[in-house]
């Protein structure tokens, strides 16, 4: 008989891990959410839109089990209240997926205003989050930034979102080594061109499954699976980086 065990790595189960997830209530967020419970993950989801809040618990409910609350997490005191409450339905933090965000516009077309709130929102929200989850964490717990290729391709006519999306690439890495002694892993996936209500009104639900189906648009749940990659390695292994991008151009 063939003894197979050296030709596989260890995967730890996830099930029974309490994870948050930031913008958990619609597009990558919500994908990454439903995965997650599918697994066994109790989780805490937060968005901006109560009715999305309850379309997104309705679905984690089929799979898993979960709870969620509308916040705006540029906002201080609403990121209090997001990890208030957090705590009080898991009673702890193992798994941070830190993902929401707004699209942003070219600097030179916004006002003062809409860059503060974009930059809050799409930057500083993200900082602070993962250093509230870390508080929160043990040893053998996981955060996972979801950030975007546009830190990479870097094209203009979102400069604000290039900005937001380049530093949360220089943090990720530089946060993995603050953390990597207290066994708390620090990874980033930065997805391309991404099916979402994040793509409206350019991209209609219809266009989007063209998209989709021609192999030049990732579907959401592309996403999710390599955020549970990330999480099912081994505590010696680190994925610190992981760029998913379509097979295919959008032209």
């Amino acid at each position: 008989m063939l003894d197979e065990r050296d030709a596989h790595t260890e995967m730890p189960d996830l099930k029974g891990r309490r994870a948050i997830v930031t913008g958990g209530t619609t597009g990558i967020g919500r994908a990454i959410a439903v995965l997650l419970a599918s697994y066994g993950v109790k989780v805490y989801i937060c968005g901006r839109t109560p009715d999305h809040l309850g379309d997104a618990l309705e679905r984690i409910a089929e799979v898993g089990e979960g709870g969620g609350i509308a916040v705006d997490l540029s906002i201080a005191e609403d990121v209090d209240r997001f990890f208030e409450a957090a705590g009080q339905y898991l009673g702890g933090i193992d798994i941070a997926i830190i993902n929401a965000a707004i699209p942003a516009d070219a600097l030179a077309d916004a006002g003062e205003s809409e860059t503060r709130y974009q930059l809050n929102t799409d930057f500083t929200a993200y900082l602070i989050c993962a250093q509230e989850a870390a508080r929160r964490m043990d040893a053998g717990s996981d955060i996972v930034f979801i950030g975007s290729m546009s830190a990479v391709s870097r094209k203009g006519g979102s400069s604000i979102y290039v900005a937001a999306k380049a530093g949360i690439q220089g943090f990720a890495q530089s946060f993995r080594q603050e953390l990597a002694e207290q066994d708390i892993k620090v990874g980033l996936i930065e997805p391309g061109f991404t099916g979402a209500d994040f793509q409206y009104p350019e991209f209609p639900p219809g266009k989007q499954v063209e998209l989709i189906n021609r192999h030049q648009m990732l579907r959401a749940e592309d996403i999710a699976v390599a955020v549970h990659f990330m999480l099912s390695q081994p505590r010696r292994t680190a994925v610190s980086l992981m760029r998913v991008e379509t097979r295919l151009e959008h032209l």
